[in-house]
Parts: structure tokens; C-alpha cells; sequence
């Protein structure tokens, strides 16, 4: 078994479709009721119809440029098949917004091979509050349940309850913690952990680091200092540098991806909070804007509502 293969499924189980779908539960609501109301008393999708799913789009979180490329599109296949009836509308939207995620590469995962790295070393980035040591702890536990030895890194060393938290995950998952004294050089921590996981022969190295979403240059000579730190024990490490963002917080979750994706090579995405949000939308804002394949979603509290992110299972889940 890869070191990942837990996550390499040929069909979703019954209770991960079901985390799922109760997860999207509120997003669906918004947007369905949201769409009745701009169909109402219409029976053919004109104008007027596609200005409300316009706003229906944006006021979902799906973004104003994403969305005027959906519409663009919607209008097209309007235009060139004469006549859609509005009861063809959700099915209309849903295709297009799976063609969408499907030019963007947002299941990349899906058969992304890990090489030989070992260990394989992720870097964790995101600000304070958006659930990136609650992913980290989700993350270890599934890595750990498929059999793979891991450590975590806890170079927050900036907040005292980071490392807290990150301790508490590693009792709770029954994974090895690598931390300093408060205050220490993030890049440090990152180095001692890799030399160590190295010595004990580890699998997966999970490094956290400082949720501060400060001046852009200061962020960037951090993540890029721990960069570069790491590459002395392990050439092209990190192999995985993973953005996590708190859906529920919307537009601020695509601001916080522009600044990250600006300070360090971001090349995966965790979305989390899914299940307390009606702004699932922003799933897709995301993955068209930044062209970085969403890899996670959260859809619970859960050890096991850590999902990987499946663009036909997420759309299909949307349009229940």
C-alpha cells in the first residue's frame, strides 16, 4: 500500500457520501432556494432569468469572475440550442460547473503519485483560526490508520497554544510531536523534525507553521527560510505545500489564497468548514481563480470528515 492510497477510492462509502452530503447540506438550501426564487413564474431561461442566476452565483460565494464565466457559458449553449426550459436549469449548471473543476485539474490527487519520497514531507501554511492544526491532526490520523509512520512539526512557535494544540493531536492520533522552546526559530523546529524522521525512518513529516497573515515580505522570507532549512535534510522537501482555508469565511478565504499563493509555491488546497456554511460556492471560486487543485475538504468534526476533495462527488452532492 502507497503511502496515500487510503485516500485512492473507486467509489465513496456510504458514510463518507453521507458526511458529505450533510456537510453541503446548508450551501445546497442557500442555492436552491435562491434558484426557485429567480425561476419563479418563467419557463424558458432568458435575460432575466440568467441576471438572477447571475447574482444567485455570486451571493453563493462562487465569486463575480467565476461566475460570469458559468453564465457566459450557460448563455452560450442557450444561444446555440435555441431553447432550455427553466426545469433544465439545475442540470445546465451543474454540467458546466463540473466542466469547470474538471479544466481546472481539482482532482490532480487522484492519481498523483508520491515517488519515492521518504519521508514525504508536507508543509502545512494558512492563517490562525481557519482549522490547519485540527486538518494536520485529521491528515496523521488517516495516515497513521493506512499504517504509515509519521511526525509532526509544531513551528508555530509563535502562539503557546499552537504547540498545545498540535501536542493534543499527537497524544489523540498517537503520533510522535518535534517542538521547541516558545519563540524559537521556526526553521529550527522544521530541521530537527526532518532529522529526526529521517533517523526513525518516519514516512510522512507534517511541519505546521505560524498562522500570522502578515506583511507579504515577511511571510515570505519566513515560509521561504524554512524552505529552505528543510532542502539541507531533504533535497526538494517540502514535496507538498498545502493552504489551508475556512470556507465559511467566503470571499476573505479567496483574499487569504492570493496572499499565500504570492509568499510561497502553494501547490494543494484544504478547504474546511464546509458543514457550517452556506458559502460552499467558494469551492469553485477557488479552483478557477487560483488553478491549485483542491486536494481536502472538511465536512465535520469528525476524525474521519477529512474527505479527499472529488469534483463529480462534490457537484453531484450540490445538485441532490
Amino acid at each position: 500500500m502507497g503511502l496515500f492510497d487510503f485516500f485512492k477510492k473507486k467509489e465513496t462509502s456510504p458514510n463518507e457520501q453521507e458526511a458529505l452530503d450533510k456537510g453541503l447540506e446548508k450551501t445546497k438550501e442557500g442555492l436552491f432556494s435562491k434558484l426557485t426564487k429567480a425561476v419563479i413564474g418563467k419557463s424558458s431561461v432568458d435575460d432575466e432569468v440568467l441576471d438572477e442566476l447571475e447574482e444567485v452565483l455570486v451571493t453563493s460565494d462562487v465569486g463575480v469572475s467565476t461566475t460570469l464565466k458559468i453564465i457566459e457559458r450557460i448563455e452560450q449553449r442557450v444561444s446555440r440550442d435555441k431553447y432550455f426550459g427553466t426545469s433544465e436549469l439545475n442540470s445546465l449548471l451543474k454540467e458546466e460547473i463540473q466542466n469547470l473543476l474538471a479544466e481546472n485539474n481539482s482532482n490532480d490527487f487522484e492519481n498523483f503519485e508520491y515517488g519515492n519520497h521518504k519521508p514525504y514531507v508536507i508543509m502545512v501554511v494558512g492563517v490562525n483560526g481557519v482549522g490547519k492544526t485540527t486538518t494536520i491532526g485529521k491528515l496523521a490520523y488517516k495516515l497513521k490508520q493506512a499504517g504509515s509512520k509519521v511526525v509532526l512539526g509544531a513551528a508555530d512557535t509563535f502562539r503557546a497554544a499552537a504547540v498545545e494544540q498540535l501536542k493534543l493531536w499527537g497524544e489523540r492520533v498517537d503520533v510522535r510531536v518535534v517542538a521547541q522552546a516558545m519563540g524559537s526559530d521556526p526553521a529550527s523546529v522544521a530541521f530537527d523534525t526532518l532529522q529526526s524522521a529521517v533517523a526513525n525512518g518516519e514516512d510522512v513529516a507534517i511541519i505546521d507553521t505560524a498562522g500570522r497573515l502578515h506583511n507579504k515580505v515577511a511571510l515570505m522570507n519566513e515560509l521561504t527560510k524554512i524552505k529552505n532549512v528543510m532542502q539541507k535534510v531533504i533535497p526538494g522537501a517540502p514535496h507538498e505545500i498545502l493552504l489551508v482555508l475556512d470556507a465559511s469565511t467566503g470571499q476573505n478565504a479567496i483574499e487569504q489564497c492570493k496572499q499565500f499563493t504570492q509568499a510561497t509555491d502553494v501547490n494543494a488546497l484544504a478547504l474546511t468548514k464546509l458543514d457550517g456554511t452556506a458559502k460552499g460556492g467558494v469551492v469553485i471560486g477557488i479552483s478557477d481563480q487560483f488553478k491549485i487543485p483542491v486536494k481536502y475538504i472538511g465536512v465535520g468534526e469528525g476524525m474521519n470528515d477529512l474527505q479527499l476533495f472529488d469534483r463529480q462527488e462534490f457537484v453531484n452532492s450540490l445538485f441532490k
